[in-house]
């Protein structure tokens, strides 16, 4: 994989609470000059990353319900409308985890449905990735989170926000996600800071990594420091 292929991967996150319309000026722009497949921030930022962004190929994405992802369905997908509206392109849904831990398979395919019609009725059609918290999961939570993804016919399931004291992406759930969502793409995202994991994850299975450390990833892909 070749630098360009590498940041055409990567989504380049900034999510912090303090983060200022400087540094997401600053986000964009590194996002169109390194050719990074999408910049992912929260949403009060969106109409201005979206202007930053309309001449070029990168899209914009937001999160909803991020960290804990107890919000209910209505609110999520009311979220996911007004981030649309705002110039989204991209939805990153924290998944509930209660549901997720307790096997209700009910609730969480009548909220990922939720949440996905509302991107599927936009034209052109809004990518849903789930976030289903994997560090903090039992092997059978994460196929059971990865089936009823699969079966809702979301775009990603993604592994981690990047925020829970448990951790954030390992290349094993990324290859039982893989494995177990085919149907779905795989988003690796928490704790990603070199090219070498970047690599890693992506062989084992992702299809995007979320980032905060984008540059540092791409400038020592280009340095051939494969840390």
């Amino acid at each position: 994989m070749d630098e360009k292929q590498l940041a055409g991967c990567i989504d380049h996150t900034l999510l912090k609470a303090e983060a200022t319309s400087e540094q997401i000026r600053q986000l964009c722009q590194e996002a169109v000059s390194y050719g990074f497949c999408c910049v992912l921030i929260q949403q009060r930022w969106v109409p201005l990353a979206a202007e930053l962004t309309a001449n070029s190929k990168v899209k914009v994405g937001t999160v909803v319900s991020l960290p804990l992802g107890g919000d209910s369905t209505k609110i999520k997908a009311a979220a996911a409308m007004d981030a649309v509206f705002a110039g989204a392109d991209e939805i990153d849904m924290v998944a509930d985890m209660a549901a997720i831990i307790e096997g209700d398979s009910k609730y969480q395919l009548n909220e990922l449905s939720a949440v996905l019609k509302v991107c599927r009725s936009m034209r052109p059609a809004v990518t849903l990735k789930v976030i289903i918290e994997s560090a903090a999961l039992t092997r059978e939570q994460k196929i059971f989170a990865c089936q009823i993804a699969q079966q809702a016919r979301v775009d990603f399931v993604k592994t981690s926000t990047g925020m829970h004291p448990a951790g954030g992406a390992t290349v094993e759930d990324v290859r039982l996600m893989k494995e177990t969502a085919p149907n779905c793409k795989i988003k690796a995202a928490g704790g990603i800071r070199t090219v070498r994991q970047a690599l890693e994850m992506i062989n084992a299975g992702a299809d995007r990594i979320g980032t905060s450390c984008g540059v540092e990833i791409i400038n020592q892909c280009r340095t051939g420091q494969i840390q």
